[in-house]
């Protein structure tokens, strides 16, 4: 018997788990395909046991399995052991493995349910920097801040391939340009916009978010404009501070600081999801909220808010800041304790 891996199948829809959105105590009735006549045994592993399953149909191609795992009210995890002769494998959320990594396991959590707006729905996902650039006013300038070892670039030719280290290259794509696209998106049979991240981030992907509570200008209104852009030297070298380079950065400090711009680039955001909802669309953001970077105004690595009025100092800047249990430091050496 020749093993077929490319065989193997099983997800979280209704012809693989049923019910999908299962409530707390009920039972779920677990399936998994195989190449026909090409296994000896699957195995059902949840909780740390093993489950027989049983050999249910067939068709042409394939054989199906059944077994079935009792909720309780907690979340659980399962995958499936395959046995082929005396070769054992496994399968999981990312496919045949030889070893398994709770990480991706299937999991269920009970009680939780998919809107029924979002089943079937056409969702389009955008990338903001690299969509399309509808307010050229609020574009991040070549050496505006010091970020990944170099500093940022405004790319002003669209077409222009993105560079190795792209991730502070930026194209200009903003909220304007999305809400100039509206029609486009429609006409294509949009339902769904899903965001990419849009709060204050240095990078141009912004899942290094900087400030949670405001959407960055930089995508967003910047109506006050102040400070200036990091220097270069005769030889083009960029002059900075080697421990705190962006301390010189005070046209991004304002930008991203200052209120006025903060609080107008969430109107605008306000206003983009009105406009989407009066087309009968929604909008969902991607939030990331399991890690920041050092921009972070609760870290302050970067000294972006150390000066800025309103701002209570970074857990880097000071010991006393109300930051400091967000982090670990190693040493106990503030101010900015590394």
């Amino acid at each position: 018997m020749i093993f077929n891996p490319q065989a193997l199948f099983s997800d979280g829809t209704q012809m693989y788990r049923n019910p999908v959105d299962p409530k707390e105590n009920e039972y779920v009735t677990i399936r998994f395909r195989a190449g026909r006549e090409n296994l000896d045994e699957v195995y059902l592993v949840c909780g740390g046991e093993r489950q027989k399953m049983n050999k249910i149909s067939n068709d042409r191609m394939f054989d199906y399995y059944e077994g079935g795992i009792q909720l309780g009210t907690e979340r659980i995890e399962y995958y499936f052991e395959i046995h082929c002769g005396t070769f054992v494998c496994y399968y999981n959320s990312v496919g045949v493995c030889d070893t398994i990594e709770n990480y991706y396991n299937f999991w269920i959590t009970p009680s939780f349910s998919t809107p029924d707006w979002a089943k079937g729905a056409i969702f389009y996902q955008i990338y903001i920097d690299r969509f399309y650039n509808g307010d050229r006013s609020n574009d991040v300038e070549d050496d505006e801040y010091f970020y990944i070892g170099e500093g940022t670039t405004r790319v002003t030719d669209w077409n222009k391939y993105p560079a190795e280290m792209g991730v502070r290259e930026f194209y200009g794509g903003d909220i304007a340009g999305v809400m100039k696209k509206l029609d486009y998106l429609q006409d294509l049979g949009v339902e769904v916009i899903y965001l990419n991240p849009v709060f204050v981030s240095p990078s141009n992907h912004k899942y290094d978010i900087q400030d949670y509570d405001y959407i960055d200008p930089h995508i967003g209104r910047i109506v006050k404009d102040e400070g200036e852009l990091l220097k270069r030297g005769e030889n083009g070298e960029l002059l900075y501070d080697a421990k705190h380079p962006n301390k010189e950065a005070t046209r991004y400090i304002c930008r991203v600081t200052d209120k006025e711009n903060l609080e107008a680039s969430n109107q605008l955001f306000i206003e983009f999801v009105e406009e989407v909802h009066r087309r009968g669309m929604k909008v969902i953001l991607d939030g990331v909220f399991n890690h920041c970077g050092s921009f972070n105004k609760w870290l302050d690595r970067e000294c972006i808010y150390e000066e800025a009025p309103g701002y209570a100092k970074g857990a880097f800047i000071s010991a006393e800041s109300p930051y400091r249990s967000y982090f670990k430091f190693l040493e106990n050496t503030w101010p900015y304790n590394t």
